[in-house]
């Protein structure tokens, strides 16, 4: 089964940033996720990197208006189906396996995966996968890489993420084939630890305002 490229891309186009974040506290992701949506990100990533983590999900898609929430650094077909019975609106993955894509096939909810190289572009490609995730982006090439593959491949578009600041997003936000990229800083430990919603918003509100 090919990849839900219309849901997919809604989420990719709400706003020039995706939020990548680490959460243990569904207490602090609630009012996280409202200081993201209020700054202008509605779209946003909680990765599967905590005992926690689906717990926040599932907070944050219930008690979240206006939240996009989805499941990161999801590897197999259990955290697959975890990650939708708690309310994800989407799945990403740093990579792709035959097990992960299968696991899409099974679940309405869209997964967004990652690529690295030329050649897993064009696997995804011939699978129907046409809005990819693009990782470790500064380390695997940056913005100069997904540059040179605009021509060969125009079809396809990225969500590039790994190394990304307020600083550097623009250089990718420019090239035809990026739909957005994803960020961690936006809301980083620290800040969630400190429940300084007030600056996550902030931050929230500097990257929406970055052009595509």
């Amino acid at each position: 089964m090919a990849q839900n490229i219309e849901r997919v891309e809604a989420v990719m186009t709400a706003a020039p940033v995706i939020p990548v974040l680490v959460v243990d506290d569904p207490k602090k992701a609630v009012p996280m996720a409202r200081a993201l949506v209020k700054g202008g990100l509605p779209s946003i990533e909680i990765t599967l990197r905590t005992p926690n983590a689906l717990d926040c999900i599932k907070a944050v898609a219930e008690e979240v208006e206006g939240a996009m929430v989805g499941a990161g650094t999801v590897l197999e077909h259990a955290q697959y189906e975890a990650a939708v019975k708690a309310g994800s609106t989407f799945v990403v993955s740093p990579g792709f396996t035959r097990n992960l894509i299968d696991a899409a096939n099974d679940f309405d909810v869209p997964l967004l995966p990652g690529v690295s190289t030329v050649s897993e572009v064009m696997t995804l490609f011939e699978a129907g996968y046409e809005r990819l995730k693009f990782f470790p982006a500064v380390p695997a090439g940056g913005a100069p890489f997904l540059k040179s593959m605009s021509s060969p491949l125009p079809q396809v578009k990225f969500c590039p993420t790994g190394g990304i600041s307020l600083q550097s997003a623009p250089d990718f936000l420019k090239l035809p084939n990026i739909l957005c990229v994803g960020g961690s800083w936006i809301a980083d430990a620290k800040s969630i630890d400190a429940e300084d919603w007030e600056g996550i918003e902030t931050r929230a509100r500097e990257a929406a305002a970055l052009s595509v």
